[in-house]
């Protein structure tokens, strides 16, 4: 007999935990050490963590995360598919190696308990993109939709998520491993900022440059406008999110309201992660829609 299923994702969708608890998705959480100190991703749970979080950053903290181990899976997966069959969808391998413990720890749970299906997913995006994929999941699961649809749909669409963005500060990517030591060099002495996107393995590259902070979002946008399904007439979902930059954010969402005019409801802002957060430093806008299926292109 099948069973009911719940989706479940990573804290690294960067969205508010409301909106996964709203929902009814589990969230599994990342971790991040600073010095000896564990911080669990917060997800916007604690009031005024964000404005802690990059606080602490300028204040020169060097947070170092880590994978989710497979024991930390084997529980979690264990728990949530005691009454119901489950639907992964885990943050990107380009981003991170967490989603093989995940493939390896659901099939230790399926082998210890026959009747239970657990299904993983590589989601190959990153941050509210991924949250995007995970929003566009739950929609078809509202929608009645049977897990096996819903997991051959993100597999089918995954790539078509667009995850375009730049940053003025690059010392985090470079330290991260993320860009390369001359692309953050040359961003760092000549005030420009690379324009950075996720190809069809979920990886960061730069693909170009702009000179300044404007010219850069205004490259953004046009990325969009090039790449969205259906042109002007883009009728699906439109995410932005930044770290410590509220301002560049609101600009880019007042063009791309302004320019798409069917969008699926406004365009939503989100704060970048802990996590995610760590890795990129404070800078970075970034633009997620659903697009033309991403390229194969290597880092500059």
């Amino acid at each position: 007999m099948n069973r009911n299923y719940i989706l479940s994702c990573e804290s690294t969708v960067d969205e508010p935990y409301k909106n996964m608890a709203d929902r009814g998705i589990p969230v599994i959480f990342y971790t991040y050490t600073i010095g000896t100190e564990i911080f669990e991703d917060d997800m916007k749970r604690t009031p005024g963590s964000t404005e802690e979080f990059y606080a602490k950053l300028k204040a020169g903290a060097k947070p170092v995360t880590s994978q989710i181990n497979t024991a930390t899976y084997e529980e979690y997966f264990e728990k949530i598919s005691k009454e119901n069959d489950v639907l992964h969808i885990a943050f990107g391998s380009g981003m991170s190696g967490s989603v093989n413990n995940a493939f390896e720890a659901a099939a230790t749970i399926m082998k210890k308990y026959p009747d239970r299906k657990i299904v993983v997913v590589d989601s190959l995006c990153s941050s509210s993109g991924y949250g995007l994929l995970v929003d566009y999941a739950a929609d078809m699961k509202e929608a009645g939709k049977p897990l096996d649809d819903v997991k051959q749909w993100v597999e089918d669409y995954r790539n078509n998520v667009h995850h375009q963005f730049f940053c003025t500060d690059l010392s985090f990517f470079k330290r991260s491993g993320r860009v390369s030591a001359v692309t953050s060099l040359i961003g760092t002495i000549l005030g420009i900022c690379p324009l950075m996107k996720l190809n069809d393995e979920g990886r960061i590259v730069a693909y170009s440059k702009a000179h300044g902070k404007r010219k850069a979002l205004d490259a953004t946008f046009e990325v969009m406008k090039e790449e969205a399904l259906g042109g002007k007439n883009y009728d699906g979902k439109c995410y932005i999110n930044h770290s410590n930059s509220p301002e560049t954010a609101e600009l880019l969402k007042n063009k791309v309201e302004e320019y798409f005019p069917n969008l699926k409801g406004k365009v939503k802002i989100f704060d970048i992660g802990f996590v995610v957060g760590a890795h990129c430093g404070p800078g970075v806008t970034a633009l997620y829609f659903l697009g033309n299926p991403r390229k194969h292109i290597t880092k500059k």
